[in-house]
């Protein structure tokens, strides 16, 4: 859906002469059509959370394609892929290093997508405890991208992310989705997977891709199957 200059200024709590001036002066991403402005929602999102700025919660009240069916995490992660030994002594020099070897199509602006990540990380930080890091479980990340994509990269050195129980940083998730829907279904099978004893070992050891993918791929095929089942049978 792409929103008006009134859109844009209800979203940011702003006024529409706000709006122009913030097209001139804070890059606000907008396109001319017609002689008029139009805004693409993700962009928007992605621009207010680079720039910290309070959005309503209506951004994320975007509608969905009913005929298309919400991703699975295994093949979430079959495209993004995982990765090993990545390179990154510290926040920043990690995160260009995961925003390198994301499997993004080659119009995303990969150094903004790195400053967004940056603006997350000065904020709060993503690690979830015990090693692992999901940039950014606070707001989604989405992109013009055809299909869901979640990219598993496990850094060739531990690296201090400011986690809770104090243990550094090994394994960061990044979630890229299309629609904020999207984004989180895949976040709650995520947090799902990782408390399955199986997936989470796996993870810890950094095991094969292969591993992985089958561990990811009975995760998926199991809440397929428990969601098929009927109510009446579930609680039997």
């Amino acid at each position: 859906m792409q929103l008006t200059v009134k859109d844009v200024a209800g979203l940011l709590n702003i006024s529409e002469k706000t709006v122009y001036r913030w097209i001139d002066e804070r890059k606000l991403p907008g396109y001319r059509l017609s002689g008029q402005y139009r805004f693409n929602r993700a962009e928007l999102l992605e621009w207010a959370t680079a720039n910290r700025i309070n959005v309503s919660p209506r951004i994320f009240e975007e509608p969905e394609n009913g005929s298309m069916p919400l991703p699975e995490l295994s093949d979430a992660l079959e495209v993004g892929g995982v990765f090993y030994r990545l390179a990154g002594k510290d926040k920043p020099s990690v995160l260009r290093s995961v925003v390198e070897v994301l499997r993004l199509p080659d119009k995303v602006d990969r150094e903004f997508l790195l400053q967004v990540l940056l603006a997350r990380e000065a904020l709060e930080s993503t690690a979830i405890g015990d090693g692992i890091a999901i940039p950014h479980v606070r707001n989604p990340i989405v992109l013009h991208v055809p299909q869901p994509v979640v990219t598993l990269c496990f850094l060739e050195a531990p690296v201090d992310f400011g986690a809770l129980d104090g243990k550094p940083v090994q394994t960061l998730f990044t979630l890229i989705s299309p629609t904020v829907k999207a984004h989180l279904h895949l976040l709650s099978r995520l947090a799902f997977a990782l408390r399955d004893p199986g997936f989470k070992s796996l993870i810890i050891r950094q095991a094969s891709r292969d591993e992985i993918l089958a561990e990811a791929k009975r995760i998926s095929e199991a809440l397929r199957a428990s969601a098929t089942v009927p109510r009446k049978e579930a609680a039997a």
